[in-house]
């Protein structure tokens, strides 16, 4: 497979560069960056062969198959688009993208040749952390998210958090009402997603990417949590995610569909 990396020069897009020139069922031929070429692929990574630049266009000389984004929404968007009028499958794995925008993506796709995927979060632990979470939701009455990452993380709630509530509130939509009549602090509570469960961000220097899935009922609680320590966690879903997006056509949302779950 012949795969592209945008925002190579970022920490994950340099992960997912690293992850893909390993792999050896996967060549890297393509490297996009406003950085780049001055800015270089990671020193442990062969750049003989790899098209560097700073725009799409470089991915078509390369003849990349699958291109793979972790850059910001604004960039993201425009590169998904733009691989499906090419005909190159997206592997998004930038997070901040709105309802609109997925929904433009999913029109983008549809059936044509290309294919799209757009994950919240590539570690498998986590996809299992929300998938545990949506089936424990119908047997609890209260529960409460917190995600926790980098303090050089932009947005806030993480899609994780926000794909976490969105299948916890489908899964049951008997949640008891907050209690809180009095905020000393304003926003204390956090933000209310659907179905009224609240979610709370926190951004630490020395974390990576974390979440806790807290549930409550009469008499006891139960709490699901993720942790990933390096960002190495998220490469076998990127890898996973290259291989078999062929297999899934127009646009997926979450890699739970690629899982089997």
């Amino acid at each position: 497979m012949r795969v592209a990396v945008f925002g190579a020069a970022g920490r994950m897009g340099g992960e997912v560069c690293r992850a893909i020139a390993a792999d050896p069922d996967c060549e890297l031929v393509a490297a996009v960056d406003p950085r780049l070429p001055a800015a270089g692929l990671p020193v442990d990574v062969d750049a003989r062969g790899v098209a560097l630049g700073s725009v799409p266009d470089v991915l078509l000389s390369a003849g990349a198959e699958v291109a793979v984004d972790f850059t910001v929404a604004a960039s993201a968007r425009v590169n998904a688009a733009w691989c499906g009028a090419h005909r190159i499958h997206a592997v998004v794995g930038t997070s901040g993208l709105s309802t609109q925008d997925v929904a433009a993506l999913r029109e983008t796709f549809g059936d044509g040749p290309a294919h799209c995927l757009i994950a919240p979060n590539f570690a498998i632990g986590a996809v299992l952390m929300m998938r545990f979470a949506e089936i424990a939701a119908p047997f609890f009455e209260t529960a409460e998210v917190i995600e926790l990452h980098h303090d050089a993380k932009t947005d806030a709630p993480s899609g994780t958090a926000l794909h976490t509530v969105d299948r916890m509130a489908a899964a049951s939509s008997d949640w008891a009402p907050d209690p809180t009549r009095v905020e000393s602090l304003a926003g204390a509570r956090g933000s209310v997603g659907p179905a009224g469960i609240h979610v709370h961000a926190v951004r630490l220097r020395g974390l990576v990417a974390h979440q806790e899935v807290l549930l409550g009922t009469t008499g006891q609680t139960l709490t699901i949590r993720h942790d990933s320590y390096d960002r190495t966690s998220f490469m076998p879903g990127v890898l996973l995610a290259v291989r078999r997006i062929g297999d899934h056509p127009g646009l997926t949302v979450g890699l739970d569909a690629y899982l089997g779950l």
